[in-house]
């Protein structure tokens, strides 16, 4: 199956935006000390995943296309990580985790979704 929609038109893409956004706007309040260590890191691996999305969509075939939203897919379960670990060192609240990991979660299931439509 072929994606003639573009990669903004893919509900997958603009829900890892929304997720990005959040992370970026979580991660403002995380310490200065962590600038270059965990909020960098949270940052590079959640804007990896709207990244590898419009960059597989971008491609000409589908193996390619299901390589990048696999590559998506493990940012995210990076992100998530790196989220549990900011809730553990105090810099997030158990809240504010949970409502960021639903957001995740939705993403990956989209991805997930994605490609299997493209095996099929």
């Amino acid at each position: 199956m072929t994606f003639k929609r573009g990669y903004r038109d893919l509900v997958a893409w603009q829900k890892a935006m929304d997720l990005v956004r959040t992370v970026y706007f979580l991660s403002d309040t995380w310490p200065q000390r962590e600038q270059f260590g965990l909020t960098q890191q949270v940052r590079r691996a959640v804007v990896s995943v709207p990244a590898n999305i419009a960059e597989g969509n971008g491609r000409t075939g589908s193996r390619e296309f299901r390589h990048h939203l696999s590559v998506a897919h493990g940012s995210l379960c990076e992100v998530e990580t790196l989220l549990f670990v900011a809730h553990d060192q105090g810099y997030l609240d158990l809240e504010k985790r949970e409502h960021v990991l639903e957001q995740s979660e939705e993403v990956g299931r989209l991805v997930r979704g994605l490609m299997r439509s493209l095996s099929e």
